[in-house]
């Protein structure tokens, strides 16, 4: 057939019209009659061409028409995608590199935002407490030794040094943190200073007795007191309950007194509703407990 790709080559303005001359057919199905038969259907194709590419004043040689005409049928200039393979799935990839780059993008920012999220929020605070819980441990210890006078607190504070010691030896946060909270607390019971008063107080019992299980013939005398500090305030200690062994924390207790005691602290009240000498007992700094300045085996009761 003249022109054919095949048997010579056509000048690149002749090839591009031919690839118009495809694209025209492809998208005029209706010039196609199938009816024809082939020879008759490519002479009506050409013509219509011919009569389109007229009225669009271009003028397209023969050859050309046929030629376009003729690699319709051969579909040159149709691409067929590749068959699947790992190339082409590389090759998509690749095209699509903005899309899943901009993914990884946003993933990897995600991960930073919480890794630098969990780093201060999480991890730095506790790698801090984790620092400085030895130190803590070390500052508790040293000041109670320092402040405390009853060989009874030394003792508590090194069994205690000791216990903190070993669970952070063992990587035991929590047992360090309690262990120093401990040494806190015996650190106050140490440090604190307060006068022990008697309650003498309107619509408030200052004594009461009781009848302890074990012996039902014998009485049991209370005298009611709390601690006050040098400002005034009322402090809450940890009483221990001699009538259940739990330790309580209370603003008053009662303090086990002979019975001579209590009928004297109840004949001072009785006389002018008051109870003049208010004073039992003093805690001073660096004791556990306070010096009682009445006659008491040191024992009580937070409830009556």
């Amino acid at each position: 057939m003249p022109g054919s790709a095949t048997e010579e080559k056509l000048p690149l303005d002749e090839v591009m019209l031919a690839m118009d001359v495809v694209d025209t057919l492809r998208h005029r199905e209706m010039l196609v009659a199938r009816e024809l038969n082939e020879e008759e259907r490519d002479k009506q194709l050409i013509e219509r061409l011919r009569e389109i590419y007229a009225a669009q004043g271009i003028e397209v040689p023969d050859r050309v028409l046929m030629e376009g005409v003729e690699a319709l049928k051969q579909e040159r200039f149709t691409y067929t995608p590749p068959p699947p393979s790992f190339g082409v799935k590389l090759a998509r990839i690749y095209i699509n590199r903005g899309a899943w780059g901009r993914l990884i993008g946003w993933t990897f920012g995600l991960v930073v935002f919480l890794w630098l999220t969990y780093a201060v929020l999480v991890a730095g605070p506790r790698n801090r407490e984790l620092a400085s819980l030895p130190r803590d441990l070390q500052t508790q210890h040293e000041a109670i030794l320092e402040e405390a006078k009853a060989d009874e607190a030394k003792s508590r504070a090194d069994s205690l040094f000791a216990k903190g010691t070993a669970a952070l030896e063992e990587g035991d946060r929590g047992a360090a943190r309690e262990t120093i909270e401990s040494l806190r607390d015996l650190r106050e019971q140490v440090e604190r200073e307060y006068e022990v008063r008697i309650i003498s107080r309107e619509g408030e019992r200052t004594g009461v007795w009781r009848v302890p299980d074990v012996n039902r013939d014998a009485k049991n005398y209370y005298i009611i007191v709390e601690a006050v500090t040098r400002d005034g305030d009322v402090l809450s200690l940890p009483i221990l309950n001699e009538e259940n062994g739990k330790t309580y924390n209370v603003k008053k207790w009662g303090l086990r007194v002979e019975k001579q005691f209590y009928d004297k602290v109840a004949a001072d009240k009785q006389e002018d509703g008051i109870v003049n000498d208010r004073h039992a007992g003093e805690k001073q700094r660096g004791w556990l407990q306070p010096d009682y300045d009445i006659p008491t085996t040191g024992a009580a009761i937070t409830s009556w």
